[in-house]
């Protein structure tokens, strides 16, 4: 069965001058004609015919959802002549939970998520231009508000290089607070952290406050600026969007699927 390591963004051997060669996104040819999920003893499993899928380090793909087994299986199901695994992001997510490739225990990985505080998306402020400083007050200052009231700490901003100051006790705050999540949740919830390069933007999505589509715009509020401005690049522009915005959107269903206790009935897809 295939074992596909997914690639992260920007991967591929690096060539002369320290510039990344090219690498072609992974591919293969469909080898199954039927999608299923099964119940087994450890969770919900993913059948392509009658052989079961297997992470990169050759253990059983089991899942605890059978939400998220239906929607892996919706994936792997949606390949047609070729499977594109980059563009299998939910497949990318559970083969990271359960292969853990960095050996993080719970408490690093909310230690590491916390840590996105420091250098926050939002909280980082421009004085020039003023155009560009008036935008960032508009779109950032309501989520920054939302997230102090929600979570009942101080964040702030600042124009300062070093950023802001966040105190203590805001990020033992958060601590607590994603401490109720499991492992394959923060495992999610971590991804579309580096998605967004915000914790703050990160939680107001999970949280449903915002829409993927308005995290990612706040997230690119600069880079959106100065396209209105400048233009921009034929059909970069519109990919990288469209691809942030797809990672985002798995990373955030990832995360409410993992946290879901319910099942669904029909094990099985159908047409």
């Amino acid at each position: 069965l295939p074992r596909p390591p997914l690639p992260a963004a920007g991967s591929g051997p690096v060539g002369p001058c320290g510039r990344r060669a090219y690498a072609p996104p992974a591919e293969r040819k469909r080898f199954y004609q039927n999608v299923s999920i099964s119940q087994g003893e450890g969770g919900f499993e993913i059948n392509l015919d009658h052989r079961k899928l297997k992470t990169p380090q050759a253990k059983l793909f089991t899942v605890p959802s059978e939400a998220l087994a239906i929607a892996v299986a919706t994936e792997w199901d949606s390949q047609k002549d070729t499977i594109k695994f980059y563009t299998m992001h939910l497949t990318t997510l559970c083969n990271t939970a359960l292969d853990n490739p960095t050996q993080r225990n719970k408490t690093q990985l909310i230690r590491a998520a916390v840590k996105f505080l420091e250098t926050d998306t939002v909280c980082y402020r421009v004085e020039e231009p003023p155009a560009l400083a008036e935008l960032q007050k508009n779109e950032w200052d309501p989520v920054v508000a939302w997230a102090e009231k929600r979570y009942n700490v101080t964040i702030g901003s600042s124009t300062s290089i070093l950023g802001p100051n966040i105190p203590a006790s805001t990020k033992e705050t958060f601590v607590s607070h994603l401490a109720s999540y499991n492992m394959w949740a923060l495992q999610g919830i971590e991804f579309v952290i580096t998605q967004l390069k915000s914790l703050i933007l990160s939680m107001s999505l999970i949280d449903r406050h915002i829409t993927v589509e308005k995290a990612v715009l706040l997230s690119r509020l600069e880079e959106e600026y100065q396209i209105r401005r400048w233009g921009n690049v034929e059909w970069a522009h519109d990919y990288d969007l469209c691809e942030l915005r797809a990672r985002t959107a798995a990373g955030t269903l990832f995360v409410h699927l993992c946290s879901e206790s319910s099942t669904v009935k029909h094990k099985l897809l159908q047409d």
